[in-house]
């Protein structure tokens, strides 16, 4: 392997890394803000709303830029924007303005969410193995990473405006100094290498025309393009169905232990702790994984273990029971969005981003709706029971994982058959 390709790596290590702790610091952050501001849980629920519709338009805009402009362009641009918009939520001291600094931090997250997705996705090709999973790892470990610097600085009595400033100054230079490492902008060769076909037909257009060639070719073209389009879509159902899973974990997996099975504050924060730790391992193994049994059957049984695990949430009236749900619910669902990631941006190299921001942009809805879905179903049934909720769209995961089906899948699959029929 070359030494440019592997500096790319380390450079999109960098950027996942840097996202996380980017989103991380502002998420250790919360309390104090919403202390100071002087705002209710409930009206700061509603501002969470606005930073994910800032995420979810970032996204659209930042697919579209990738592909035309290349990610070795808008990679650093958008680390370097959201490094620079942190520091605007730890400024506010009303509601009004804060709402503000979170759309415009939620537009640049998403610009930088899925650029760096799509140079993955690049990386991912050049390597010609899996690699995705690992980069969602090192976003998991921005996030602990700045859980630490946030309690340090809290510790310091330091008000929050002056660890998000320093850390979005520490961001800026990282994101700068890694750009020279990231791949030349593929989405061009990718472009141009899709466009050949075009340009031999229609230098053979009046050769075609008394054959009718050209009618079938654009005809097949069109058909494949709205094959494309349609798995695409596919691919964003699941992943919203993944996200809103992985949502719900965050967020009342704690409340479970403490409301559910009366275990105190301090140990009923272990459950998320699991979970988080289960998923930034799996993570890390999965590309493993993939390589030897293909991201169809990570998807699959990711998704029916998650299920196994949630359900033993839902019905266990045991404590480390329900340790171990969580911990197989953050295990089965680690593989899951990195292969639904690259297989919208292999699915048509030429607009890798905005595939990719399609399924990322309903994943991310996904992601937020989980806990306000869990909350409202709250209001007919115990917590618990809410998450069978849950154990269906990993079971309808599980079902649909064959999208991802590729030829390298057949391909095993066939050879398996055969090797058992010997």
């Amino acid at each position: 392997m070359n030494a440019p390709l592997r500096a790319a790596r380390v450079a999109t290590f960098v950027y996942f890394s840097l996202c996380g702790t980017l989103m991380g610091t502002w998420v250790v952050n919360i309390p104090a803000i919403e202390e100071r501001v002087g705002i209710s849980h409930a009206t700061l629920g509603g501002l969470l709303v606005l930073l994910g519709l800032g995420a979810f338009v970032g996204m659209q805009v930042a697919g579209r830029l990738t592909d035309s402009l290349g990610a070795r362009v808008v990679v650093p641009a958008t680390g370097v924007l959201c490094s620079a918009a942190l520091v605007l939520p730890g400024l506010p001291h009303d509601p009004w303005t804060l709402a503000g600094a979170l759309m415009v931090f939620g537009f640049c997250n998403g610009c930088l969410d899925v650029s760096m997705n799509a140079h993955a996705v690049h990386v991912e090709k050049a390597y010609g193995r899996p690699v995705m999973s690992a980069f969602h790892a090192t976003f998991s470990v921005g996030g602990v990473l700045a859980a630490l610097v946030g309690a340090a600085t809290a510790g310091a009595g330091q008000s929050p405006a002056v660890g998000m400033a320093a850390m979005g100054a520490l961001g800026i230079m990282v994101a700068l100094v890694s750009a020279r490492a990231l791949l030349p902008a593929a989405p061009t060769v990718a472009a141009s290498a899709v466009a050949t076909p075009t340009v031999e037909a229609a230098s053979s257009a009046g050769e075609a025309a008394s054959t009718g060639k050209t009618g079938k070719t654009g005809q097949a073209s069109a058909a494949a393009r709205r094959g494309t389009s349609g798995r695409i879509w596919v691919l964003a159902s699941l992943a919203l169905m993944v996200m809103l899973c992985e949502g719900a974990a965050n967020d009342w997996s704690a409340l479970h232990l403490k409301d559910v099975l009366g275990a105190p504050a301090s140990t009923a924060a272990f459950a998320y702790g699991t979970f988080a730790a289960t998923m930034t391992i799996g993570r890390l193994l999965a590309d493993r994984l993939v390589a030897r049994f293909g991201s169809m059957a990570i998807l699959r049984y990711g998704a029916a273990t998650a299920a196994v695990g949630i359900a033993i949430v839902t019905v266990s009236p045991w404590m480390w029971a329900a340790f171990a749900g969580w911990a197989l619910f953050g295990l089965g669902l680690s593989g899951c969005v990195p292969q639904l990631f690259s297989a919208a941006g292999h699915a048509d190299p030429a607009a890798a981003g905005a595939n990719v921001s399609r399924v990322a942009g309903l994943g991310y809805v996904g992601m937020l709706a989980g806990p306000a879905v869990i909350g409202w179903l709250t209001h007919f049934t115990a917590l618990n029971h809410t998450f069978v909720l849950l154990i269906l769209l990993c079971a309808i995961t599980a079902v649909a994982a064959g999208v991802l089906r590729t030829d390298s899948d057949r391909t095993r699959r066939t050879r398996e058959l055969a090797h058992g029929s010997r």
